[in-house]
């Protein structure tokens, strides 16, 4: 079982530095294949109206879509986005949101997740759905 981002099958160490979940402050906070959870603070992701930015739930979902479906492919494919959609329900102005990634289908060559992401009122304020195509893994 994966434990950590640098177990991530297939990822890129070289630009561990660079990557949007630091900038965006998202943690993974549960590592398990059938139920992968994450946070995120409001604060530094804000859009102009003082909410939640979209682009950010969006943005949470897709990592715990993402490394869900790395963590199902490995070790011989890895996982690349194919489809996002995000459903936003509610505004959140301040706090962490968190989002709960499980497995809708895992098969060989195609994963689809569902994410929900609540605030700490365990309000529902994003419900995503994420599909990746699992392509072979680069010869190393």
């Amino acid at each position: 079982m994966t434990t950590s981002p640098e177990d991530v099958p297939g990822t890129d160490q070289a630009s561990a530095h660079e990557q949007l979940t630091d900038k965006l402050g998202i943690e993974i906070t549960r590592w398990d294949v059938d139920r992968l959870v994450g946070t995120m603070p409001v604060k530094g992701n804000r859009q102009p109206y003082g909410l939640l930015h979209g682009g950010a739930s969006a943005a949470l979902a897709e990592t715990l879509g993402s490394v869900a479906a790395a963590m199902h492919a490995a070790p011989e494919r890895i996982a690349v986005g194919l489809e996002l959609s995000c459903t936003h329900h509610r505004g959140v102005t301040e706090g962490l949101v968190t989002g709960v990634c499980t497995p809708v289908h895992r098969g060989r060559s195609t994963a689809t997740y569902e994410i929900v992401i609540t605030d700490e009122q365990d309000r529902r304020v994003c419900t995503a759905r994420l599909t990746c195509f699992l392509k072979d893994a680069p010869k190393r």
